[in-house]
């Protein structure tokens, strides 16, 4: 018997069929099998094209979704069902992931809760919200009254894998062509519930102009949906309190979106009225503020005022708009002209300008400059870029400014040298005589620059004239490896000077001994004799916030005591809201998400575990064990776009799953001679240029104009001595 099996159904809509089945045929999986419940005859000509990857169930033009869906379960033979709308996708390697998944949950279980992706005829790949919810609710099996707000999840019936003994105890109640009511009612119903907070869906919506209008039985049915599964929740007190807030929630909602005539708009609005008074629960307090007010008028049936109330917003919207658009062009104006003013000033050339990671602090490759520039070249004088938030941070005694400010931009003006591991802001003006430093911040894995045009979910927001007209401002580009200098010339084409040096921020890894490593691992509590395992997992474009791939006190108890887990969350998803906020000093789990600076991390650590972050290449200089955790590489390499098969070229063991990561932590595969072997090629090629030297390099050829052919030569990666190893420091 398969563990899982997908049931394709529909109609093969603007063919995105095919490429779905392609997308399938691609990645093929033993233990999963394919069901296409055909509807219409191009439908069935695309699905018989795949044979005998999957079996064809046909069935004739005007089929319902219900109908096809049941088509496909009397056909199917899995432990689980997956149901896939013919005009959605699935992400390359989901239904491995998904049957890995369900195989290891306990028979309790009846759900299993996926993330997605969402496109649209213009956009694709897109986040969807629900990620953060999947991430609190963890990857334990719950009961959904534990549990209640992931009836809030988006109602995808894709996004739920359902035991197919579950669906067939509840297909009457499943069985409808209103995918929402049955994607919530599968919650409602399941005894368990577990969660895998991981795309394994793509939710496409199709244009709006191509699909029929909605009648009026249609918009009232979306109150009966709520209506029928507030039924479902008698006596459940958490499910029915959140179950009512989603119906009033899109009640008004779909009611705002406008689009009935005046009529049905009346009688939808007092349906949904009707609801709101009938299904609230006992003792339910609205919300303050506006929607507040909103649910007031609903619950008293006040159309008109409703509607006088929708108009005074609009009006108050565009009032506020305007205003703070009037305000944003006066201060605009009035920092074009101090700006333009100072530009009319002489280049200072002993004034230099650093900023990183868009003016968090002194930082990574611009830090590492600025130390050196202030031991070879001290009568330049150093100004930071930090914004007001991080300036309590800086180190005593630096000089900084705050974006916006008057001396902001008199700096940015005048200064001769602007150093930022990111670009500039487009205002700031490239001046003949200044020289601009681009060092950028890590190794490319991912896709970036120009190269990110055919990834649009990790292109979301950017402008690509403006990125090369920042990028037409540089003067040199650092870069630790050739691969590294290859892809900027691609990704950011330009006519800048590539600076084959290393990367600055990694010199620290050549000149630390061992009472640098012993003073980290005494700061962060780390005892002697004890592994340090840094783990460092990089961001995902496709996910809206930090899901965390492992269950790291799960991990932590099976490593045992003598093992210590540094967790660093990416910087994008720092602050109070990190998910890593409850694993603060723990004991053998420490939060070190806000440690800078990261490399006095990697000095610490025995062994780093990551899995897309470019810190793989930083700490390869150091020549000590690295695994790569890749779970998800299939959608991470398909939505963001890579250079390289890093799970065929990876510096050490690769582990697909929590049980693979800890059988190679557990034993001799995460630094035997094999794991050694394969992290002596990969330093070959990504430590290229780094031994120690590279600020020194970078304050030379820049500040004091030296020529590179008279700077020290680089020394093969066998010749350098990095810093000792936690265990020879302590020795």
């Amino acid at each position: 018997m398969a563990e899982l099996s997908v049931i394709v159904h529909g109609p093969n809509v603007q063919d995105h069929l095919t490429g779905l089945l392609d997308s399938l045929a691609a990645h093929p999986l033993p233990d999963a099998e394919v069901i296409v419940a055909a509807v219409g005859d191009w439908a069935r000509e695309t699905a018989e094209r795949h044979a005998p990857d999957v079996q064809v169930v046909p069935l004739p033009d005007g089929t319902g979704d219900a109908e096809a869906r049941a088509a496909g379960v009397a056909r199917a033979g899995g432990r689980w069902l997956h149901f896939v709308h013919a005009r959605d996708g699935l992400p390359a390697g989901t239904p491995r992931t998904v049957a890995e998944r369900v195989a290891a949950l306990p028979p309790a279980v009846d759900v299993l809760l996926t993330d997605h992706v969402r496109s649209t005829w213009h956009t694709s790949g897109m986040p969807s919200p629900d990620g953060s919810l999947l991430a609190r609710a963890g990857r334990s099996d719950v009961a959904l009254d534990d549990c209640a707000p992931l009836l809030r999840l988006t109602p995808l019936l894709g996004t739920r894998v359902l035991r197919a003994d579950f669906w067939r105890a509840h297909e009457e109640r499943l069985t409808t062509d209103d995918e929402a009511s049955a994607a919530l009612a599968a919650l409602l119903l399941a005894g368990r519930v577990a969660c895998l907070p991981h795309v394994a869906y793509e939710d496409r919506r199709l244009r709006p102009a191509s699909r029929p209008p909605l009648t009026a039985e249609q918009r009232y049915g979306l109150i009966e949906r709520y209506e029928s599964l507030l039924d479902l929740t008698r006596d459940r007190r958490a499910a029915h309190t959140v179950l009512y807030e989603v119906m009033v929630r899109d009640c008004l909602r779909t009611f705002a979106r406008g689009g009935m005539e005046e009529d049905v708009a009346r009688e939808f609005f007092r349906r949904a009225s009707l609801a709101a008074l009938r299904r609230r629960p006992e003792g339910y307090r609205r919300p303050a503020g506006l929607e507040g007010v909103r649910r007031s008028l609903l619950e008293e049936g006040a159309y008109g005022r409703y509607r006088a109330f929708q108009a005074a917003n609009r009006t108050r919207r565009t009032a506020k708009s305007a205003l703070r658009t009037r305000r944003r062009q006066a201060g605009a104006k009035l920092r074009d002209r101090q700006y333009r003013r100072a530009l009319g000033r002489p280049v200072d050339p002993h004034l230099a300008v650093f900023a990183a990671y868009w003016n968090r602090g002194v930082a990574c490759n611009p830090a590492a400059i600025a130390a050196k520039l202030a031991e070879l070249a001290p009568w330049t004088h150093a100004v930071w870029v930090v914004t007001e938030q991080n300036a309590a941070l800086l180190p005593p005694g630096t000089d900084h400014v705050v974006p916006g400010t008057r001396r902001y931009w008199e700096v940015l003006a005048t200064a001769k040298y602007l150093v930022n591991n990111v670009n500039f802001p487009n205002a700031v003006v490239k001046r003949p005589d200044a020289v601009h430093v681009q060092t950028h911040h890590g190794t490319p894995l991912k896709r970036m620059g120009l190269d990110q045009m055919a990834f649009p979910a990790a292109a979301q927001g950017l402008d690509f004239q403006a990125l090369l007209e920042r990028v037409d401002k540089w003067d040199f580009s650092v870069s630790a490896n050739s691969h590294t200098t290859r892809m900027w010339e691609r990704a950011y084409p330009s006519r800048y000077v590539s600076l084959d040096y290393g990367y600055p921020r990694n010199d620290v890894y050549y000149t630390a001994g061992a009472r640098d490593v012993r003073a980290v691992r005494d700061r962060l509590g780390i005892a002697p004799g004890r592994r340090a395992v840094l783990y460092a997992p990089t961001h995902r474009d496709y996910e809206a916030g930090w899901t965390p791939r492992l269950d790291l006190a799960t991990l932590a108890d099976r490593l045992g005591e003598d093992t210590v887990l540094l967790v660093r969350g990416h910087y994008f998803y720092g602050g109070a809201a990190s998910p890593l906020t409850h694993l603060r000093r723990t004991g053998r789990i420490i939060d070190v998400s806000s440690y800078d600076p990261v490399e006095e991390l990697c000095l610490a650590a025995d062994v780093l575990v990551t899995d897309y972050s470019s810190i793989m290449f930083d700490y390869a200089n150091l020549d000590r064990p690295i695994v790569i955790h890749a779970d998800d590489w299939e959608t991470y390499r398909t939505t963001r776009g890579v250079y390289f098969d890093l799970t065929a070229e990876a510096p050490g063991p690769v582990s697909r799953t929590q049980e693979e990561l800890t059988e190679i932590l557990g034993g001799e595969a995460w630094h035997d001679d094999n794991a050694a072997k394969t992290r002596a090629v990969f330093r070959r090629r990504f430590c290229e240029y780094d031994d120690g030297r590279a600020a020194e390099r970078v304050v030379r050829r820049v500040f004091l104009g030296q020529d590179g052919r008279d700077l020290p030569p680089v020394l093969p990666v066998e010749e350098r001595t990095p810093a000792p190893t936690p265990q020879e420091a302590t020795a």
